[in-house]
């Protein structure tokens, strides 16, 4: 039945990422009082963004998958007003908070992908910029790729941090 153990894997592996790199977050400075809007965004902002993001594509793949006739409109884009406001409010939570959610959301999503099919993973989105999609490439970019991606941007923003304190 499951089909995406390729992605589930890649999914895995950023979690265990995001885990040894929490104690360097848990050291690292506050968010500044400024919205993230305007510059690039610190640690716990990205690890906000990553536990809002897990839930907004998977409710997006569950979209594309119960949609009545293919293509199915999805996805957002990276201006979008409420992905912005959960970053903002989030990014203030404790570290064990923003770990804790992504724990939760990340299983949920791990379960749900396991056991789609190859017709559901077959079922096709279209999204603003990207075009059409299948639930597969959705799921290899918007949740794979998106979550590996971000780990590299908190590898970097942490390393950065620490060579400011030196």
């Amino acid at each position: 039945m499951a089909t995406l153990y390729a992605q589930v894997e890649r999914l895995r592996t950023a979690r265990d990422n995001l885990v040894r790199m929490r104690s360097r977050l848990e050291l690292s400075a506050l968010p500044p009082d400024d919205l993230p809007r305007r510059r690039e965004w610190v640690g716990r902002e990205v690890i906000a963004h990553i536990d809002e993001m897990l839930a907004y594509w998977l409710g997006e793949i569950e979209r594309v998958i119960a949609g009545p006739v293919e293509p199915v409109p999805f996805g957002r884009e990276e201006t979008d007003l409420i992905r912005l406001l959960t970053v903002d409010r989030d990014r203030t939570l404790p570290v064990s908070e923003l770990y804790g959610r992504l724990d939760n959301s990340l299983e949920r999503v791990l379960r749900r992908l396991l056991e789609l099919d190859e017709r559901q993973v077959a079922r096709r989105g279209l999204h603003k910029k990207r075009g059409e999609m299948t639930v597969r490439q959705i799921v290899d970019t918007m949740l794979a790729g998106h979550i590996e991606e971000h780990c590299r941007q908190m590898a970097t923003v942490l390393d950065a941090e620490r060579a400011v304190r030196a």
